[in-house]
């Protein structure tokens, strides 16, 4: 699947978060955030597919099954289905 960056929509999720759906599968999705400095992503898996993050800039505190990762850029993250996973962007930022 191709999906042109500049064509997706960048849509605002509120409390300072906005996303665009890149390509994706049944099996994967692929998502550009961008977070204000402060904001949260709860907690929560997904039960459809995994997740891998990248950090393009700013430093986020990600809470992995209970675990703590404060993450900046270049790090990354992988999230099999139904692994709890959210973060807090302490340094705005997008990923």
């Amino acid at each position: 699947m191709y999906q042109d960056f500049n064509k997706a929509e960048l849509k605002n999720l509120g409390n300072g978060l906005k996303r665009k759906i890149l390509a994706h599968s049944e099996n994967l999705m692929t998502v550009y955030m961008e977070f204000e400095e402060g904001a949260v992503a709860d907690v929560h898996s997904h039960d459809n597919h995994e997740q891998i993050t990248y950090i393009i800039n700013g430093e986020f505190e990600f809470n992995v099954n209970g675990q703590e990762y404060l993450c900046k850029a270049g790090d990354s993250l992988h999230f099999a289905k139904n692994m709890t996973h959210g973060c807090k962007c302490i340094k705005k930022a997008a990923y």
